[in-house]
């Protein structure tokens, strides 16, 4: 079944005080374009995100929100950079004696100034938190295909409904389009009458002018194509592939022969049935573009 590029999924995990959030959405693109916000800590799995929603979503401008909240001290080593601290206390004692002021400078003060102290993640916590981290981002994957497949559900039914209309506009259009000639030969019958004010005819004239307007206004070779697309159309609407692309061809391929029939059938009837094809088609254009 079909799937739009339009969804949105989330999941959350609290585990051993570490807490995760991952929202996902998706809406409309040519490609599949992944973009992930996520802290600087975590920014080591970027690809291994990408990776995992990337082996369900074939097309779409999906954007990843990742929040974390570690509050463990499982795997964590806390560092402290002595030669850093002690540039920031001479130079603040530099300070002090220029400006003739008090130098009471506290541990505490110095560990607040940045790089001072580092909280460095082992090795092999990291590969926790990336199997913690995976499993919810495939869980929030799950609910943005899932919603993007009940929305694929609901653009199939339209796209068969217009599809019918357009199969019965095809159908009445071969209908009337097998009467063109005689009618066409009785016209202009009339017209030479007309002209050349005689009741004689010539015959073999008069088939070569019929031949000539059988070959332009004949349109078996458009239908028939029109009806395959059709056809293709349908059989595509049960794929379970990503098959937007595909469709958005066979659907400038139906307006392409539907403008042929167009300007080939002289004949009102046929002309509005073709308008009437030409804006299903329109629709059909639209609804296309969302589906992956």
């Amino acid at each position: 079944m079909i799937k739009s590029m339009t969804g949105y999924g989330k999941a959350s995990d609290s585990t051993n005080l570490r807490n995760y959030e991952i929202q996902i959405k998706s809406v409309n693109h040519r490609y599949l374009d992944i973009s992930v916000k996520m802290p600087k800590e975590l920014s080591y799995l970027e690809e291994e995100i990408k990776k995992e929603i990337s082996s369900k979503a074939k097309r779409g401008k999906i954007d990843v929100f990742v929040t974390f909240e570690n509050n463990s001290l499982e795997g964590k080593d806390i560092k402290i950079n002595s030669e850093l601290a002690r540039i920031y206390i001479n130079e603040l004692r530099n300070l002090a004696e220029q400006e003739n002021i008090s130098a009471d400078i506290q541990v505490n003060d110095i560990a607040r100034y940045p790089d001072v102290l580092k909280i460095q993640q082992s090795s092999e916590n990291d590969e926790i938190i990336k199997s913690e981290i995976l499993n919810v981002v495939k869980e929030a994957t799950d609910g943005l295909i899932e919603m993007r497949q009940t929305e694929g559900i609901k653009i199939s039914e339209d796209l068969l409904k217009r599809l019918n209309i357009i199969k019965q506009k095809v159908d009445e259009i071969s209908k009337l389009s097998t009467g063109l000639i005689d009618e066409y030969v009785v016209k202009l019958k009339e017209r030479i009458k007309q002209i050349l004010k005689t009741q004689e005819i010539d015959e073999r004239r008069l088939a070569e002018e019929v031949v000539i307007y059988a070959d332009k206004c004949s349109i078996e070779e458009e239908v028939t194509r029109l009806d395959s697309h059709i056809q293709q159309f349908k059989t595509l609407l049960n794929s379970n592939e990503a098959i937007g692309k595909k469709l958005d061809f066979l659907t400038q391929e139906m307006n392409r022969e539907t403008n042929t029939i167009g300007s080939k059938a002289n004949n009102l009837e046929i002309t509005n049935r073709v308008i009437d094809i030409k804006t299903e088609i329109e629709n059909i254009r639209e609804q296309v573009q969302n589906i992956e």
